[in-house]
């Protein structure tokens, strides 16, 4: 191995945990490290042909993980504010930059459109980590926060399909919004039929193999699939990954498409920031700093003050506005794909240099969202009438999925256990990897999903780790998986209450050493049952086949170890 492969790498390394520790996102680092072992600083390595694919990979696995936080069922549950609220703010932030981009540049009036959408929009990736670092996800303010970028990601979609308005067509208001509107109804609706009557039994037949890499080979199998079929209709390669995303999004598979994804996705999006940083021209930067850091300036205070004013219009709390305005007063990974986008695509909407220039821009305003949050929390809370001012947590009602129960495994135990949470109305979410029963069970009218239990990215997706979920039930099959799950379960809360399936003794006591509350074993259990009735038949009083019940069931059914004879148990 090279001795610049081991510099780059230790570089990561120590910009990663300096920006985490400074709460900054770690694309950032990779953005940052890509900059410093180009080709204007260190110059360990070129941006050829090899970092340039990376990267293209890279842009499809972003536009694919935005395509899958658009989930048409989700949008209709919060329509009210995304379509309210996220719009507003959108136009808002556009409306205010437009006059000033158009007036001290020598744009075209559809650049300066284009960037003033672009700038509008936020970091994703960004704004959720806070928001989950700060512990303010499950508030009114982060509810709220979230239905904007949802917005902003869902308006991804027209932006992509004007794409071919900027490679040299004329432009008319009229046609490009027709043309606009058509293609994204026609992608939407098509994303729907074809989730619905096309991937669902595909991916039920991949499914059916239990194989993870048949799982994972078939999402990237359909990202490749749409991001040719789009790119062969005159469209970007990227919106065939965002309509990937999407369709994924509306099929039982979605969490854990998201889990086994995650992995690749995080390694190909950090080489398309390194790339990014790579061919940044930071010559252009130096001799035009004072653009940049105006820039980054311009466009944080106007942004903060555009979200402060639309969140105090619909009635937002002012304690609430103006960290929605903060979090949200940064550039996004959104405009700096859409630049790269452009430029492998050839589209010039703005002159190469005011590119490296939005660029640079935009990366700072990212990397001064923690440290303004930070500033923010120190002025205020150094003032005793700010102190009360807290976001209001949400409801239990605030979102489509928050059970307080979790089932691993969705056999007749899982399915009786679920039957019985549903008639006392306790939300509860089941997760098996027998695709047939998750359909038969959905068909049925119980919350079940296909997902593994033993994945710790797919029990946090359905909450575990948060307050609202207050047990896990394990009621799979198999001793080995029955245990896996259970680790898995303690390494993320370790304080959980879990409720445990066995199926005789020996493996009842093997799930209490590893933390379960209770394990009941099914072999006793059904006899000490049997044993119930006959004595009831027999004429003994209730409460003495209570008691004596009872006394078996003590430590652990200690009282059993010389009556049962079997090696099993």
């Amino acid at each position: 191995m090279s001795l610049s492969v081991l510099i780059f790498f230790a570089m990561i390394f120590v910009l990663v945990f300096l920006l985490r520790t400074l709460r900054v996102g770690a694309l950032v680092a990779f953005l940052v490290a890509g900059m410093i072992s180009g080709p204007y600083v260190l110059d360990l390595f070129q941006l050829n042909s090899t970092w340039t694919f990376l990267g293209d990979l890279g842009i499809l696995f972003l536009w694919f993980n935005i395509g899958l936080e658009i989930n048409i069922k989700r949008l209709w549950h919060m329509r009210r504010t995304i379509f309210g609220f996220g719009a507003t703010q959108v136009l808002m932030v556009a409306i205010m930059l437009f006059p000033i981009l158009f007036g001290i540049t020598t744009w075209s009036v559809i650049g300066a459109i284009t960037i003033s959408l672009l700038f509008a929009m936020s970091s994703t990736s960004e704004d959720l980590q806070l928001l989950t670092d700060r512990n303010q996800l499950n508030t009114t303010m982060g509810h709220q926060t979230f239905s904007i970028l949802l917005f902003q990601d869902l308006l991804s979609i027209p932006l992509l399909a004007m794409l071919p308005v900027f490679a040299g067509r004329s432009f008319n208001l009229g046609a490009t919004l027709i043309d606009v509107t058509v293609t994204s109804v026609t992608l939407i609706l098509g994303v729907v039929v074809i989730g619905r009557f096309v991937l669902n039994p595909v991916l039920k037949r991949v499914a059916k193999l239990k194989s993870k890499e048949a799982f994972l080979l078939a999402i990237m199998l359909n990202i490749a699939l749409w991001a040719v079929l789009v790119n062969l209709m005159g469209l970007p390669t990227g919106l065939g990954a965002f309509l990937a995303g999407m369709l994924m999004s509306e099929t039982i598979y979605s969490h854990q498409v998201r889990a086994e994804i995650d992995p690749y996705a995080l390694l190909f999006l950090s080489l398309f920031f390194i790339s990014l940083g790579m061919g940044l021209n930071l010559e252009v930067l130096a001799r035009n700093w004072y653009w940049v850091i105006g820039g980054m300036v311009g466009l944080v205070f106007i942004k903060f003050f555009a979200l402060f004013m639309v969140s105090r219009v619909r009635g937002v709390p002012i304690y609430d506005a103006r960290l929605i305005a903060l979090i949200l007063s940064q550039g996004g990974e959104f405009a700096l794909l859409m630049f790269q986008t452009m430029k492998t695509s050839g589209i010039s909407a703005v002159p190469a240099a005011d590119q490296e220039i939005l660029t640079a821009i935009i990366i700072l305003s990212m990397m001064s969202t923690p440290f303004l949050l930070s500033l923010h929390d120190k002025i205020f809370r150094s003032k005793t009438i700010f102190t009360r001012a807290r976001s209001r947590q949400l409801n239990a009602g605030s979102s489509a999925i928050k059970p307080e129960v979790i089932i691993c495994g969705f056999g007749r135990v899982g399915q009786i256990i679920a039957f019985v949470l549903g008639r006392r109305k306790i939300p509860y979410v089941a997760l098996d990897l027998d695709v047939g029963a998750v359909m038969v069970g959905r068909e049925r009218g119980y919350n079940v999903f296909y997902g593994d239990s033993t994945n710790p990215a797919v029990l946090r997706e359905f909450g575990l780790g948060t307050r609202h979920v207050r047990a896990v039930v394990v009621a799979l099959d198999n001793a080995g998986n029955a245990r896996n799950a259970v680790l898995t379960v303690k390494g993320i809360a370790p304080k959980m209450k879990i409720f445990a399936r066995a199926r005789n003794l020996l493996e009842s006591r093997a799930l209490v050493k590893e933390g379960v509350a209770e394990a009941w074993p099914e072999t006793v259990e059904s006899s000490l049952m049997l044993a119930h009735g006959v004595l009831e038949k027999l004429g003994v009083d209730d409460e003495i086949i209570s008691h004596t019940l009872q006394e078996m069931r003590d430590e652990n059914y200690s009282e059993l170890d010389n009556a049962i004879t079997d090696k099993n148990k």
